[in-house]
């Protein structure tokens, strides 16, 4: 079969309505160079007398019939330097007088990675031209593809004048025009122009209007560098003329080119009506630079930049933010800075030096601590900055890392905030079992340092032993054993307020020894058409008495009994509290697979067999010889329902103490999701420890192919009971938000609502609309 421009290339013209004549854009996709020749042209009928091979070769070209349906791709030049043209056709025939060869239906002319398709061709020996005409198509060299009524080449195989053109760009913009121009080098000059890189049709192949189209008074296309060039050039939105973009160039191999972004809109109501423009410049292919610029009512400008370098070791980028406003102090809102420089800095990067060494970096930091939140940059309510010097390989691994932390909550004293500089800590893989076992040893140093509070060093190093047998029945059995031991140095440890968090001031020792034993067996059978697995699970953990409230606690405070950590061998998280004595963990897993469905459950309880443990805070579900039951179930239909329950009941009288709940019904365009989390543990003594209970709810739906409506909020249901530094009543909404949301292959466009329903200094609560949109393979964001 011959291939053919699309059948909807003129209701496709019609559709762009460039300038005065009724133009558009091709809906097929673009083809690559190599398919620029047909797969299929019919054979070549010669009148009787007349073979073109008999022909004389052209002062210039040398064209060569092909017998064959299909012309192989001819060699671009023959040895004497000519230009080869092969051709296909159904008719050939010679004017002798006017020494003008035509050729007619399904005609493919090639050279190289050139191509012409056309219901009819015909070459002037004398003048070297050769006149395409009817649905032709021509491929050029990189790939991009030009459809047009009539198309005049020289011998050489170039375009010349076009009538009434699409040119489909094989990085999938689409320009039409009036008229143009083929020059010799490649630049093709365009009248009355239009661009977009919209689809015509649905997938469905109906016919619709492209969402956005640049029309222009030129165009100019240079293949050399893959750009377009515009002149006069207007964006038209859903056929409504609404921006110019003067300048405005675009590249055609994906890449993007200097200039300015669409704007956007935005009113809050800390600053009021918003509009920030940017513009971009791009130095190279791996280093560019964006410039922003914001504007507002209620509020002092403001200026933003980014720079992006990709080198041949690794990539960074540096953001700064900076202004000139009021601020205030504390939550109060009554110290007050009438105006003052702000503003942030974000760099990170990282760099592969060796396939070993890498070095990780962040940087984050800010003026003060409601500059993010007033200008809507970022909610975090802590900065951490980071440096992190690694090196990984199959068997050792080791990192020379520090961290610095900037809170940014209006109560909290930035002084009792640490920092941990340096934080080593090396691992290795020893090659040959011992006893049959893995063994893996670790050495680890860090220090905390704060400005007005307490300072803690610490070093260990560490050995572990694994072992793991599967017994004839199927049992699968792990032996551990572990040996450990520590060194500390600490000070000022009267600053940290909860006395259990402190340890003894000076240099302290301890030594570690674990033992474990962890027994499960798995049996599978049928059930409701599906497989089933149940996996019964025994853990035995002999661990000595340990002094652990002699050593300061630092990274081991959130403790909290969850199904994640019912069978670690330290139930802390960190390492500066280890869980000692004696204890059992029993449990199951429970999994059913069948076509479609997954169902997943986790339980589990450990006993204790020694005296309570005053290093477990109340409320935790572990401080009492017999523990409370922890579990989780996860519910999965192909990949339209999600649901994940986590639960911890309390072993007296069941009462739930932790129920986290999370589901996401739908699909991609239209869903919804709720998580939940209620933590009722009864823990007011330590400061980590809060009891919270917290909504979370999500939806979107989708609606006439491209539209959809979205909400979130988020809401503290904890109560005065629960937290007595809360003046809520049970229900507080946090933030809500609604939007409406346009979004199809070349467009997205959108306006949200959100409101804040807490003050932070300067950042008030409120009200913020925003309006926003993006246009796809233009280069605006």
């Amino acid at each position: 079969m011959l291939l053919r421009p699309h059948p909807s290339r003129n209701a496709f013209l019609h559709a762009l309505g460039a300038g005065a004549g009724a133009l558009a854009l091709a809906t097929a996709a673009p083809l690559a160079a190599q398919d620029g020749a047909a797969t299929g042209a019919g054979s070549v009928e010669e009148p009787e007398g007349e073979s073109p091979t008999d022909l004389p070769p052209p002062p210039e070209a040398v064209i060569v019939a092909q017998s064959e349906l299909d012309p192989p791709p001819a060699a671009e030049f023959n040895a004497a330097g000519e230009r080869q043209i092969a051709f296909a056709s159904d008719i050939l025939s010679y004017d002798s007088d006017a020494d003008i060869v035509t050729a007619e239906g399904n005609v493919v002319l090639r050279s190289g990675e050139r191509s012409v398709r056309a219901d009819s061709v015909s070459w002037s020996r004398r003048t070297g031209i050769i006149l395409a005409s009817g649905n032709v198509r021509f491929v050029d060299d990189n790939g991009n593809q030009l459809f047009s009524d009539q198309v005049e080449l020289t011998d050489e195989f170039e375009a010349g004048a076009l009538e009434n053109l699409l040119l489909a760009l094989r990085q999938g913009g689409r320009l039409a025009a009036r008229r143009g121009l083929r020059e010799t080098d490649g630049t093709i000059a365009l009248e009355e122009a239009a661009y977009s890189a919209c689809a015509v049709v649905t997938p469905e192949g109906c016919d619709k209007d492209p969402s956005w189209r640049i029309t222009a008074d030129r165009v100019i296309y240079d293949p050399q560098d893959s750009r377009v060039r515009f002149q006069g050039a207007y964006l038209e939105l859903f056929g409504a003329r609404i921006l110019p973009l003067p300048g405005l160039a675009i590249r055609t191999d994906g890449g993007a080119v200097s200039g300015f972004l669409v704007p956007d809109l935005r009113f809050s109501e800390s600053n009021g009506v918003e509009v920030s423009g940017s513009y971009y410049i791009r130095f190279a292919d791996n280093k560019d630079l964006t410039v922003s610029a914001y504007a507002f009512t209620e509020a002092p400008p403001m200026v933003s930049a980014q720079w992006r370098h990709l080198t041949d070791k690794g990539a960074y980028q540096i953001t700064g933010y900076a202004t000139n406003s009021r601020r205030f102090t504390d939550a109060t809102r009554t110290d007050t800075f009438e105006s003052e420089p702000r503003g942030y800095l974000f760099a990170n990067g990282k760099f592969q030096f060796t396939p070993e060494w890498s070095l990780t970096s962040s940087v984050r930091l800010a003026s003060d601590r409601t500059f993010l939140r007033r200008y809507d940059i970022s909610r975090d309510d802590r900065l951490r900055s980071m440096v992190d010097l690694e090196r990984i390989d199959r068997n050792s691994y080791f990192s020379l890392a520090g961290w610095a932390t900037q809170t940014l909550r209006l109560n909290q004293d930035q002084g009792q905030v640490p920092i941990a500089l340096p934080a080593m800590d090396y691992r290795l893989r020893l090659d040959e079992p011992v006893l049959g076992g893995k063994v893996e040893l670790q050495a680890n140093t860090l220090a905390i340092l704060r400005d007005e509070g307490q300072d803690t060093q610490r070093a260990f190093a560490r050995a572990k032993w694994d072992l793991r047998r599967i017994l004839g029945l199927g049992q699968v059995v792990t032996l551990t054993g572990l040996l450990r031991g520590d060194v500390y140095h600490s000070s000022d440890n009267f600053l940290t307020q909860t006395v259990s968090y402190r340890g003894d001031s000076g240099w302290q020792a301890r030594g570690v020894a674990l033992g474990a034993l962890d027994i499960e067996w798995p049996f599978v059978g049928e059930l409701l058409g599906g497989t089933q697995v149940f996996t019964p699970r025994v853990q035995l953990v002999v661990t000595p008495p340990i002094r652990n409230l002699a050593i300061p606690n630092e990274d081991a405070r959130a403790i909290d009994l969850e199904d994640s950590n019912l069978f670690a061998l330290n139930r802390f998280p960190g390492y500066d509290r280890i869980e000692d004595g004696a204890r059992i963990t029993y449990g199951f897993d429970w999994e059913l697979r069948r076509p479609g469905w997954e169902v997943k459950t986790t339980l589990g309880q450990s006993y204790r067999l020694d005296a309570d443990r005053d290093i477990f805070p109340d409320g935790t579900g572990l401080s009492e010889k017999v523990s409370d039951v922890v579990g989780r179930t996860e519910l999965r239909f192909r990949d339209f329902v999600k649901l994940t329950h986590r639960f911890r009941l309390d072993k007296d009288n069941l009462a739930v103490r932790r129920n986290e709940f999370d589901a996401t019904v739908g699909t991609s365009a239209t869903y919804v999701e709720v998580g939940y989390l209620r933590l009722d543990r009864n823990i007011t003594s330590v400061e980590d420890l809060q009891d919270r209970e917290e909504l979370r709810a999500a939806a979107r739906l989708s609606f006439a192919n491209y539209w959809s409506v979205f909400g979130s909020g988020v809401f503290n249901l904890t109560n005065r009971d629960e937290d007595l530094s809360l003046s809520s009543d049970g229900f507080q909404p946090i933030r809500t938000r609604l939007g409406l949301a346009y979004q199809d292959d070349c467009l997205e466009l959108g306006l949200t609502w959100r409101r804040d329903y807490v003050s932070a200094g300067d950042a008030e609560r409120g009200d913020t609309f925003q309006l926003y949109f993006s246009l796809k393979n233009l280069g605006f964001r």
